[in-house]
């Protein structure tokens, strides 16, 4: 008998629990006022001068592509001249509109100039400890914009690292 009721006690305490939360969690009523109908909270008729900038912005935003390498980068992590391990990344650039068919026309050199930037991170220990470490992360991003903007020019404006993976042999 018991063993038929605690799955129906779990579930009415799991929907109680869920419902509490929700109650919880819910937004104050002065939050859902300010909402407007497009779900943009805290932006009414009244600060219509303020928002103009943030659309300025999200069309510069617009304006930008996101080109996928088509394939991933690997590189060996070298020490006392034996790999100890292999990183695995792949990585977009993010360009003007339209551009993307230059990257991929320039795609061979960007690799090349990519590859070289990330032997040269691995060489100076940038792979080894906390390489995800936003720092070490976006020292490696601003070197592989700056490499890549030689090359296709000022049409990147950055380097979006999409997967990174480490495994030590």
């Amino acid at each position: 008998m018991i063993g038929k009721l605690l799955p129906v006690l779990l579930a009415v305490i799991g929907v109680g629990g869920g419902v509490g939360a929700g109650l919880a969690l819910k937004p104050a009523p002065s939050e859902m006022a300010m909402e407007n109908p497009c779900g943009d909270v805290g932006h009414d008729m009244a600060h219509a001068d303020d928002t103009h900038d943030s659309k300025a912005e999200d069309n510069e935003e617009d304006l930008r592509e996101y080109v996928k390498l088509n394939n991933q980068f690997l590189v060996p992590v070298v020490s006392d001249q034996l790999i100890e391990a292999l990183v695995v990344m792949s990585l977009s650039i993010e360009v003007s509109a339209g551009q993307s068919e230059m990257i991929f026309s320039r795609e061979p050199k960007l690799r090349d100039a990519f590859l070289q930037v990330l032997f040269d991170h691995a060489n100076i220990g940038g792979f080894r400890g906390e390489f995800t470490n936003a720092k070490n992360l976006e020292v490696l991003k601003t070197a592989l914009t700056e490499v890549a903007q030689k090359i296709a020019g000022d049409t990147v404006s950055g380097i979006l690292i999409t997967d990174i993976a480490r495994q030590d042999v």
